[in-house]
């Protein structure tokens, strides 16, 4: 990728490529849209700033510092997660109730979630991402798994 004036040549095509999938996986580690609009800023910023010219996959670079810059967010000590998001989309009150019960896992454990079912990243890719070994990984993922058996459960 050749850089001119700061910029890369494709960034357009970049940015297009990468801001949804970034946004979803910032709504779901922060559950707040603006603060996900602005850790997806900051991650195409740092792009600008620090990615390598060299860089083979500009989209897996990209994640890895979004999910840093949300944990960054997160250990901030005014930063609190309230209930979900009254704008964010949701069929009805049965899908609502779910998206709750998917609310009130830790940060982490949502952010695990959805870089393993919704992006496709292996628990070893994760692990690397967020700085978890990948045992710790597993265990989120399990942890969630057994938590929405549960809810579907009690929903029988």
């Amino acid at each position: 990728m050749s850089h001119t004036s700061g910029r890369p040549a494709d960034w357009e095509q970049l940015v297009h490529d990468n801001e949804n999938r970034l946004y979803r996986a910032a709504l779901a580690i922060l559950g707040h849209p603006q603060e996900a609009e602005d850790a997806v800023q900051d991650a195409f910023v740092r792009y600008l700033e620090r990615a390598p010219a060299d860089l083979e996959r500009p989209g897996a670079w990209l994640m890895r510092v979004l999910v840093n810059g949300c944990r960054s967010r997160l250990r901030l000590a005014w930063r609190r997660v309230g209930p979900l998001p009254d704008d964010l989309p949701a069929p009805g009150p049965e899908e609502r109730l779910e998206l709750e019960e998917l609310w009130s896992l830790p940060p982490a454990d949502r952010a695990v979630l959805h870089l393993y079912y919704y992006e496709g990243y292996s628990t070893e890719e994760i692990a690397r991402m967020t700085g978890q070994r990948p045992g710790t990984v597993r265990a989120r993922l399990s942890r969630a798994r057994e938590k929405l058996r549960r809810l579907l459960a009690e929903e029988e």
